[in-house]
């Protein structure tokens, strides 16, 4: 009997469980809560003393936050992990690509708006 017809096949990998997506939604929770926070500390009504020394780091940190929840959903949500390595190295590959050139980006003009004050 073919296994294919059957259905019953195994596919190599398990399902998350119920459980296992709660813990991952109780993780963005906290990532969002911590970008909510770093917003308000930074720029928000309780901004301290110290804001003006954390505003350098605030969009590389946010992006990070941001970085790490989009990975999450990805793995998870959009199940990019229990996928073929094909599919996911198809989904990241572009987005590694993309996030060098934002970055390339951001060093360009960090460097002309640092050259046009001298100038």
């Amino acid at each position: 009997m073919d296994v294919h017809a059957t259905g019953t096949a195994q596919t190599g990998h398990s399902h998350p469980t119920a459980g296992l997506y709660f813990k991952v939604g109780l993780v963005l929770f906290v990532l969002t809560a911590l970008e909510v926070g770093l917003y308000e500390i930074t720029y928000g009504g309780r901004a301290g003393s110290f804001a003006p020394s954390i505003k350098p780091l605030f969009v590389p940190m946010m992006l990070m936050l941001s970085a790490a929840k989009f990975a999450l959903v990805a793995m998870f949500y959009m199940h990019l992990k229990q996928d073929h390595k094909l599919f996911s190295g198809v989904f990241v590959f572009p987005l590694i690509i993309a996030a060098f050139v934002i970055v390339a980006l951001m060093a360009l003009q960090a460097y002309h708006f640092a050259f046009a004050r001298s100038g």
